[in-house]
């Protein structure tokens, strides 16, 4: 049976990490601040108005990312970079689910979908869950990508095309005089949501990457207006087009960087033609903001892709994992240095990959647990010489949507931009072959920390308050 958001929902009341709110909830007044507090657990909606349920913070946090790919937290990274490199052609097939019913223009109201306004700023409602399908006019290949759409009413949104490979496609088509055929799928399984998150090479097929995330492969369905494909299992789909050379005012929005003012201005907007849906469809509402789940879905492909790239650096740097920080501009690698000032170089190779998002870079040692801040802020505190170790890059292009930077252009113009500078900072210590300097940074343990256990002393009736205290780690993640 192909994993769908059904699947997904099973999986998660499964494993104890699904809360389900059966009280009525208002999206526009109260659905925002249940998602931003539930940093933890997702959040199943069964009283919504019209009808509707819906799924949010799924994931919550990279432990869920984590139960989705089937492993570990930290296998994590190197198990999604593994898995891009198993992509699986998509199947066509002639229906599915998200068939059950077909409304045409006319025949349904955005308005009536449960979208929430997810902060007290935000322009109005907006679709943070709509997994945005186009084309190459020129030679046919598919993109898949996350795109925020504003609801303005009953058949058009706005959207925001970062220019990446979505604001490509649109300009070819606006280099036309022709409107852009676009389709947008909403609740899916999170690996679809993981794909769309992965940059790629410009023309390669994110729902390729999706079936590699999946192990099988992803089955599509054809559009009924426009010359799309989407996923068959969804939940649902508008179809509809941006029209060349148009724009109108749109945001602000709450932001994974946990702001608003990124990315508002004159924008595209799409005009929709249908909507297919199945018979008793869920929707999907996702909450933007710093390490909540719109943040999760980037965070974890971002922190793979990086992770294959670094692995080459110097014939085969010795990396043990990547991940995003809170904000998504701060890359940490955990690494152990062959050489002298490798660490170095591994930072260059970070701040300049595929992605745009990262502006400081920070490496650590196999010792430190990068899942936890502060960790980090001690390997800053404790292994850094800001005399030798930081880096200041200046002039460098950054994201877009980093309100710290000089922005140059304005959303929907060719030229749209950060221009600022990056930051390295190499937090390890001296490589294994330099025993002696090494030594002097080894991390203190206590007698017996891998079998003394507090749970094997406490008394019975405070059992369940030790149960509830973090894990502390010794041994694999210490200095051997």
């Amino acid at each position: 049976m192909p994993k769908d958001m059904r699947t997904w929902i099973e999986e998660l009341d499964a494993a104890g990490e699904l809360i389900r709110i059966d009280k009525p909830v208002d999206p526009l007044t109260q659905m925002g601040a249940l998602l931003y507090q539930s940093r933890e657990k997702a959040l199943f909606f069964e009283n919504l108005p019209h009808g509707w349920r819906a799924l949010g913070q799924a994931p919550a946090n990279i432990r869920h990312a984590a139960l989705a790919f089937g492993t570990s937290l930290d296998d994590l990274v190197p198990t999604v970079a593994e898995r891009f490199g198993a992509r699986r052609e998509p199947e066509l097939v002639p229906t599915g689910p998200v068939k059950e019913v077909r409304l045409g223009k006319g025949e349904f109201d955005l308005r009536e979908l449960p979208v929430h306004i997810a902060g007290v700023r935000d322009g109005g409602p907006v679709i943070g869950s709509g997994l945005v399908v186009t084309k190459d006019p020129d030679t046919g290949r598919r993109n898949v990508s996350f795109h925020r759409l504003q609801v303005k009413g009953p058949n058009k949104t706005g959207i925001l095309l970062y220019p990446r490979h979505s604001w490509r496609n649109y300009l070819k088509y606006q280099e036309r005089n022709e409107p852009m055929p676009v389709a947008i799928f909403i609740g899916h399984y999170p690996l679809y949501y993981a794909a769309a998150s992965t940059t790629a090479p410009y023309g390669m097929d994110e729902f390729e990457v999706a079936g590699g995330y999946l192990g099988e492969a992803v089955r599509l369905v054809p559009c009924e207006t426009v010359p799309l494909e989407v996923p068959a299992d969804a939940e649902i789909v508008l179809e509809g087009y941006i029209p060349p050379h148009y724009r109108e005012e749109e945001g602000p929005f709450s932001e994974f960087q946990d702001v608003y003012i990124a990315g508002m201005g004159k924008n595209p907007v799409v005009e929709y033609t249908c909507l297919t849906r199945r018979q008793d469809a869920i929707f999907k509402n996702i909450q933007n903001g710093s390490e909540t789940e719109g943040c999760v879905f980037h965070k974890v492909p971002m922190s793979a892709m990086i992770y294959r790239r670094l692995r080459d650096v110097g014939g085969g740097a010795n990396i043990h994992n990547v991940m995003m920080l809170p904000g998504i501009f701060t890359v940490v690698v955990q690494m152990t240095q062959r050489f002298y000032g490798e660490a170095k170089n591994v930072l260059m190779a970070a701040l300049s990959s595929e992605y745009q998002h990262p502006k400081i870079a920070i490496a650590v040692d196999q010792d430190v647990d990068i899942f936890n801040h502060s960790e980090i802020l001690w390997a800053l505190s404790t292994r850094v010489n800001p005399a030798e170790d930081v880096i200041v890059v200046p002039g460098t292009h950054n994201h877009a949507m980093d309100p710290s930077l000089p922005e140059i252009g304005a959303p929907g113009a060719p030229l749209w931009q950060r221009r600022g500078g990056k930051l390295l900072i190499d937090a390890t210590i001296p490589p294994p072959a330099a025993a002696k300097e090494r030594a002097i940074f080894e991390r203190i343990r206590p007698v017996n920390g891998d079998k003394v256990r507090l749970a094997d002393f406490a008394r019975a009736d405070y059992l369940d308050l030790v149960r509830s205290l973090p894990d502390v780690y010794f041994g694999s993640r210490l200095l051997g």
